[in-house]
């Protein structure tokens, strides 16, 4: 059969560097770095006491304060991007078939602190059970994706993606199938997570995956640098509208980019660590070049998974090495957690808008925080260290792996009519 071809239409970006799409794109061309320290909760005790927390969010912009307590925070950042992407594409739901509209949402973790609050809160007591009747629909992971759909009608594939840090990036790659096998004509995607609590900072520091740099928390996250110690705990949510092409045409829709291809791997090698020669990484970029039907030589950046980790950022780069070869150099390569901190499994759509946005402005975001070259790193690449830079770029890839060993790369390139 002939694939039908997918194009986004809108999009909505809530995170460490702004609460709009506009305010997280200028966070990132001019090199903002959203940690400090942690005001969620006290973290005096914690080994970690910053993160790069949303600031500023007022829920009841969207839902009055009834509502928005039936509510995890990690569905309120969904709903607000769905609304922001939503607005963006134009789309006129009174005039659309809510059959062929869906919604796929990726989450690692969900309602991860009501769940917290839930059990602290019938630990105070006496052993009777008294729950919040919301307690279950506030933290599974799906209920994002059912939110979005109540509110809008829409009746087509609904579910979410769990893959760890790629969650929602196989989200974007399970919506781009269904669009281009004539399975529905818009999806609603895109992820997020909201895991700035006592039990998200204090598991990851037990895994010592988190960086100790408590003194500077905005130089803390340091993708490539030699005195990197961990990644820096993030929140927020990114949400993309794609769309089949001629739906999108026909409705006088404005074109951002268009998706050409996704890819999907495993490590099948540990529980938290990364292959140490990158292999599912490696395996997992042949793939998405090979579904979109491209040559190395087709792409110009690769935003990466770039957490901030000893072993991760080595991973990586050898995997980029392996596979694009001498045309590894002519890549850029930045990584934006630099700037967010890991948003977990909102990762995959933040950054894969940071990589539509690169595609559209010609501007490839940088990886700041860079003071020390690292041996292990090969000095002809080009991580577009501490200053955006200024390039064509046709095709960019995004990257993100998740704990479990579980990778997905997505391609977004020039619209071309």
């Amino acid at each position: 059969m002939q694939l039908k071809r997918v194009v986004v239409t809108g999009i909505g970006a809530l995170t460490p560097l702004g609460n709009t799409l506009q305010e997280y794109w200028n966070g990132l061309m001019n090199g903002v770095s959203g940690a400090d320290h942690t005001t969620l909760f006290d973290a005096t005790k914690f080994k970690t006491r910053f993160a790069c927390e949303v600031k500023g969010f007022d829920v009841t912009k969207f839902f009055d304060r009834k509502e928005a307590r039936k509510l995890d925070r990690f569905t309120h950042f969904a709903l607000a991007v769905a609304e922001e992407a939503i607005k963006d594409s134009g789309i006129q739901p009174d005039k659309e078939n809510h059959d062929r509209i869906g919604v796929i949402w990726g989450s690692g973790i969900g309602g991860l602190r009501t769940f917290q609050e839930e059990v602290m809160e019938f630990s105070k007591g006496d052993g009777t059970p008294r729950f919040n009747p919301f307690f279950i629909p506030k933290i599974i992971s799906d209920i994002a994706s059912g939110h979005i759909s109540i509110k809008y009608g829409f009746r087509g594939p609904n579910f979410t993606t769990v893959s760890a840090c790629a969650s929602s990036t196989n989200a974007l790659i399970d919506s781009f199938n269904y669009i281009r096998l004539g399975k529905a004509d818009i999806i609603v995607s895109g992820g997020s997570e909201a895991s700035v609590t006592e039990a998200g900072v204090g598991g990851f520091n037990a895994l010592q995956a988190l960086s100790l740099r408590n003194d500077d928390p905005k130089t803390a996250s340091r993708p490539f640098d030699l005195n990197r110690d961990g990644f820096v705990l993030g929140e927020g949510a990114g949400c993309i509208i794609l769309e089949e092409l001629e739906h999108a045409k026909a409705r006088g829709a404005k074109i951002y980019a268009e998706m050409l291809g996704g890819g999907m791997s495993a490590d099948a090698h540990h529980i938290t660590a990364p292959h140490p020669e990158g292999l599912g990484a490696l395996n997992v970029m042949r793939a998405v070049l090979d579904d979109a039907g491209m040559s190395t030589a087709d792409i110009d950046y690769i935003n990466v998974h770039g957490t901030s980790t000893p072993l991760g950022d080595v991973s990586e780069t050898k995997a980029i090495l392996g596979v694009f070869g001498e045309n590894a150099y002519k890549l850029n390569i930045s990584s934006t957690k630099s700037m967010t901190g890991h948003l977990l499994g909102a990762a995959g759509a933040v950054e894969a808008i940071a990589s539509i946005m690169a595609v559209i402005h010609d501007l490839v975001p940088p990886t700041i925080n860079h003071f020390t070259d690292d041996p292990q790193f090969d000095p002809k690449l080009n991580f577009t260290f501490n200053k955006a830079q200024k390039r064509t770029v046709r095709n960019a890839m995004s990257n993100t792996f998740g704990f479990g060993g579980h990778n997905a790369s997505v391609i977004f390139g020039k619209y071309d009519s």
